[in-house]
């Protein structure tokens, strides 16, 4: 991939400062201080969806702790942390940094398996107001049914396998949603917050999956878009989950909710439209709309599309209407877009990450014109 030279060597110089740095969310330096302050302890904390909730909980006027391994070192917003207190210890056998403290609100973002929540709770029920349990709509799986809301019954168990035996450790789904049992069982539903996003992308994030769009379309020329052009996709910027969190604590807000994005039904070829807008560049736009010829082309999914079929069939179908109620809100995609531009091109992520990345068989800009060359023959 080329890049523009000058248009990095810019955005590296401007990485002095957090105020200065082009990926951080506006808001932050916009924002109101909160009517009250609140003491805030956010497991996890310093990997992708945490920093961003430090940083706005901190420009709303609260105090924030975080409880980790001590191990994680956050890549953005790394001045912040010289105002939270970082308490150190392991959710699976030493919580002792927790004993005898009190917070007005957890934010349990780490929770990687039931008995982790329920140890963290069980511990912390009488000392705070609140719990927020972040799941996902993974919970959902298989997502067979479209326009499911948080009232859909999930499953607790994983199906056995050819011989009739449980699987060793239950599946991503499974666990978050027992998880979510274990909060409201501990806490009860008067203190208890199920967060539930689905596919969050931006700054910080440590999976890469959404990086094909922002790199392809900062390139002009002609845009290979995998499936139909109605296919549904959803996804949120982790920002808007990190900053809806942190006002559900001050409005103390109970109750599950799916934090899905966008706010109207979209498909595949308009996301991508949308997408491009976020660069001054030109574009034209191929649908491949031929799920065999896909599939041979080892295409089943470029995030936020996968192929809507069997157990992934509604994944981009779930409904959303009770968080915006509750006042999520939705930043314009093109800034989404824009922002895990900059943010892949600034010193908050080594050049050897960038490369293996470009240089990897998961880069999909590497086939597109091999791909689009099968499609038009």
């Amino acid at each position: 991939m080329t890049t523009d030279q000058s248009k990095r060597s810019f955005i590296k110089k401007s990485l002095v400062l957090g105020a200065g740095i082009p990926f951080l969310s506006s808001s932050l330096f916009s924002c109101e201080k909160a009517d009250s302050s609140l003491n805030i302890l956010i497991l996890g904390g310093t990997s992708f969806l945490g920093p961003h909730q430090v940083a706005y909980a901190l420009a709303r006027g609260h105090k924030v702790s975080t409880f980790t391994r001590g191990k994680t070192k956050p890549t953005i917003y790394a001045d912040l942390f010289n105002q939270v207190e970082m308490l150190v210890g392991d959710r699976v056998d030493n919580l002792s940094a927790l004993e005898g403290r009190k917070w007005d609100v957890v934010i349990d973002n780490s929770g990687r398996a039931a008995d982790w929540t329920k140890r963290s709770a069980e511990l912390l029920k009488d000392n705070v107001g609140q719990y927020i349990y972040v799941s996902s709509t993974g919970v959902y799986y298989p997502h067979t049914t479209a326009n499911v809301d948080e009232d859909f019954p999930v499953l607790y168990e994983d199906p056995l396998d050819e011989n009739g035996n449980p699987p060793e450790k239950d599946s991503f789904g499974i666990m978050k949603a027992k998880s979510e049992v274990e909060t409201i069982n501990v806490m009860g539903e008067s203190k208890a917050t199920i967060v539930r996003p689905t596919y969050m992308k931006g700054p910080a994030d440590r999976t890469d999956r959404f990086l094909h769009w922002p790199l392809r379309l900062s390139q002009a020329g002609e845009v290979m878009v995998p499936g139909k052009a109605e296919d549904p996709v959803q996804y949120i910027d982790v920002r808007d989950v990190a900053e809806w969190m942190i006002r559900l604590a001050e409005s103390k807000t109970m109750g599950t909710f799916n934090a899905v994005g966008p706010q109207e039904a979209e498909g595949i070829l308009d996301y991508v439209k949308g997408a491009s807008e976020a660069f001054d560049q030109e574009h034209t736009f191929t649908v491949i709309d031929d799920y065999d010829f896909l599939k041979e082309n080892g295409l089943f999914y470029t995030i936020p599309w996968i192929m809507p079929e069997n157990d992934y069939a509604a994944s981009a179908l779930v409904e959303n209407s009770r968080a915006l109620n509750a006042g999520l809100t939705l930043r314009p995609l093109k800034d989404t877009v824009k922002d895990i531009y900059d943010w892949w091109y600034s010193e908050a992520v080594t050049e050897e990450r960038r490369q293996n990345y470009l240089d990897g068989n998961e880069n999909l800009m590497k086939r597109e014109a091999d791909i689009l060359t099968l499609w038009k023959a």
